[in-house]
């Protein structure tokens, strides 16, 4: 029978869960999830489609998913067994303990949320990076599930460790000082709270105390997006869970996520997703079952 990637070892389910080297003689799946998805094959060949686009999943290959990003894996059966570890977690897991380290956390705020240049990915068989997949196992084995405090401290370290040995690195230019690190707090914040409104880069510029080509230089160069592109990612983001976890209507999630009209939204969304609004619903959901 074709596996899929189901959560079977959960600790607070839709928080935190991972499947450690679970094996299947082939595997067919198209789904998303809420949190950051993790995935990393072992043995097995077969391909993966990730926004309309598709990439050879082989040995060693590591995958990072953004939260609601639909992807599909495929491994027939006669490519031999598929063994992989799926790591998926929710990022806002991670957010208290990244607090003394601004440059970890800044990263990490922009493969959550960013436009990620690139998100597959070869691992070396000697990566630290599988290493660390399998003390995340042994703590959760040991410790019934592991405490969360643990979880996020060795997410911590695949975190430091993933960032220096495979995803891509911060624009150039993006290691801010103190101060350009609270400018970029407040960008982010001002972002957070009118993302649902019609953009004013005046208005923007106005609470935040800079000039309007200040705010979209600072903000390009600390994270390789306009605020435009930035804009639109959240946007997408919080239609997907709209999607995914209501019954709203198409037409009310385009006016709740950017007063949109639902022929632009529809436009945009499937420019992004690779699927039309209704479609993306119907895949979650039915991969849910």
């Amino acid at each position: 029978m074709p596996d899929d990637d189901t959560p079977r070892k959960a600790a607070n389910p839709g928080i935190f869960y991972y499947n450690h080297k679970q094996t299947a003689s082939e595997s067919y799946f198209f789904h998303a999830h809420h949190g950051i998805e993790l995935l990393y094959v072992y043995t097995g060949q077969g391909e993966i489609m990730l926004d309309n686009r598709t990439f050879a999943l082989e040995p060693g290959t590591l995958v990072w998913f953004q939260p609601y990003q639909m992807h599909r894996v495929e491994v027939p059966p006669h490519n031999g067994l598929y063994t992989r570890s799926v790591l998926t977690f929710d990022p806002h897991l991670l957010e208290p303990y990244l607090v003394p380290f601004p440059e970890l956390k800044l990263y990490f705020q922009w493969i959550w949320r960013g436009g990620m240049p690139q998100q597959i990915f070869k691992l070396n068989p000697d990566s630290r990076v599988i290493g660390l997949l399998d003390e995340l196992y042994e703590e959760m084995n040991q410790h019934l599930n592991g405490t969360e405090e643990n979880r996020a401290l060795l997410l911590l370290l695949l975190l430091r460790q993933l960032k220096r040995e495979v995803l891509p690195a911060l624009p150039a230019g993006s290691h801010p000082s103190p101060r350009m690190q609270r400018y970029m707090e407040s960008m982010t914040e001002w972002l957070e709270r009118h993302y649902q409104e019609p953009f004013s880069l005046d208005g923007m510029a106005n609470e935040l105390h800079l000039s309007p080509y200040h705010v979209s230089h600072l903000f390009k160069q600390n994270t390789g997006i306009t605020i435009s592109r930035y804009l639109t990612l959240r946007r997408i983001r919080e239609a997907c869970f709209l999607l995914a976890n209501t019954a709203k209507p198409v037409h009310e999630i385009a006016w709740l996520v950017g007063r949109f009209n639902s022929a632009y939204f529809c436009k945009i969304f499937k420019e992004n997703k690779g699927l039309s609004p209704e479609n993306y619903r119907k895949a979650y959901r039915e991969n849910r079952r």
